[in-house]
């Protein structure tokens, strides 16, 4: 009998694109807060989750993943990618709840990453991130974690750029932002090529995380900017005023997927 979490499907499992969890993360994250137009969140946050209040944040993220042997490590490139994640705030259901996050957007640059975020209902996508790098070192080239220091940030998507940010250390410890500081809800959905012409229904959930570390966040201000794309959607929300930004490392353990509440 097959023994592969996920395709293809072979008697050993080795070839299986993603085995199953847990899954860790650790990773270095550029993070920009920013606000919008509300009345526009309608056109990327579905109504029966609520309202978007015209918050968000992009996350810009250098991540390196294993499982429980950690055999990725010892060969990289099935470890690390780079992603950029956009999640925007909805207002507290009625009757009590506290302020959540969806997550619309998100794109990487590694297959192994991508089919990890549909099972846990994060909306992945192929594009190309960079961020600047922070390194220990005091050196013009390592962008130290200090006063002054300036982190740039851009998401490329089919060759055409869609987000550009750029961040100035303030010296300052910050608070969480964006999924770092709430529970943060995706959409799993699949279509039924039985039925030709359906559209998928989905299913809302969100990542059981635990293990969860932190370096401590170094604040900033920020510019961001959203491009227009000929399919990407994010320019829907309209201009964007980058209000806070942080950066730092951080490291997660992922063990599966939670309904919602209620």
């Amino acid at each position: 009998m097959p023994q592969s979490f996920t395709p293809p499907f072979t008697s050993s499992g080795r070839s299986a694109l993603v085995q199953a969890p847990p899954w860790h993360y650790a990773g270095w994250l550029v993070n920009v807060a920013f606000e919008f137009d509300a009345a526009l969140g309608a056109a990327l946050v579905p109504a029966e989750l609520g309202t978007a209040t015209g918050k968000g944040c992009v996350h810009f993220a250098d991540w390196q993943a294993c499982g429980d042997d950690g055999r990725e490590l010892l060969d990289p490139v099935y470890a690390q990618y780079r992603e950029t994640i956009v999640v925007l705030e909805i207002a507290a259901r009625p009757g009590g709840g506290d302020a959540r996050f969806y997550c619309p957007l998100i794109y990487v640059d590694q297959d192994i990453s991508l089919l990890r975020g549909w099972l846990q209902g994060w909306p992945k996508k192929i594009g190309q991130t960079w961020l600047t790098r922070s390194m220990p070192l005091i050196h013009p080239a390592a962008a130290p974690l200090s006063t002054g220091s300036q982190l740039g940030a851009s998401l490329s998507v089919k060759e055409r750029r869609l987000v550009d940010a750029s961040v100035t250390l303030s010296g300052e410890k910050a608070g969480r932002l964006g999924f770092l500081a709430a529970p943060t809800i995706g959409a799993i959905g699949w279509p039924d090529l039985t039925q030709p012409g359906s559209v998928a229904v989905p299913r809302y959930l969100r990542a059981d995380i635990i293990d969860r570390v932190e370096s401590g966040w170094f604040g900033g201000s920020a510019t961001l900017r959203f491009h227009d794309h000929p399919v990407e959607e994010l320019a829907l929300l309209g201009p964007v005023n980058a209000t806070t930004a942080s950066a730092g490392w951080m490291g997660i353990t992922v063990r599966g997927a939670l309904p919602l509440e209620g």
